[in-house]
């Protein structure tokens, strides 16, 4: 049913809503991704995956996400979540996600997210070719989440 993914790209959202899952899917259509279904996976890139621009996904398809959620009902705290990809000089290697997520600002989850995707591809032994970040911040009004995802798609 699967098949290997041949490009990403990345996304990120603020958003408000009555109940924790109301944030959370509000997050997504504001992401431009809420009509799908999340496929929450863990953080490989396959070889040879490239960036893309955001893409028209069908409606209910479903779609593999790594993703960093973070929500809050604590008027006027800041939240941030973030992810990062970084590809191999090598393209015959598989890529790294790493995804972060708190009661931080979108700098300080930008800055965390970064140093996870290094350290991974440190241990992997692998060269650093290209390393995109994607973050989102957001001021609790009421219920308030940041979400900041990478799907990946045929």
């Amino acid at each position: 049913m699967f098949i290997k993914p041949e490009q990403f790209f990345l996304v990120s959202s603020t958003a408000e809503g009555l109940t924790g899952l109301n944030v959370f899917d509000n997050c997504l259509i504001e992401a431009g991704i809420g009509d799908t279904n999340l496929i929450k996976m863990s953080s490989i890139v396959p070889p040879r995956c490239r960036k893309t621009t955001p893409l028209s996904i069908p409606a209910g398809s479903f779609l593999p996400v790594a993703y960093a959620f973070h929500a809050s009902s604590r008027q006027e705290e800041i939240i941030s979540a973030a992810v990062a990809v970084v590809l191999p000089m090598d393209e015959n290697e598989a890529g790294l996600i790493m995804e972060y997520s708190g009661a931080v600002s979108r700098k300080e989850a930008e800055e965390m997210v970064t140093r996870m995707a290094k350290a991974g591809f440190a241990k992997r032994r692998r060269r650093i070719k290209e390393l995109f970040v994607e973050a989102a911040e957001h001021r609790i009004t009421t219920h308030g989440g940041a979400f900041a995802g990478v799907a990946l798609w045929k």
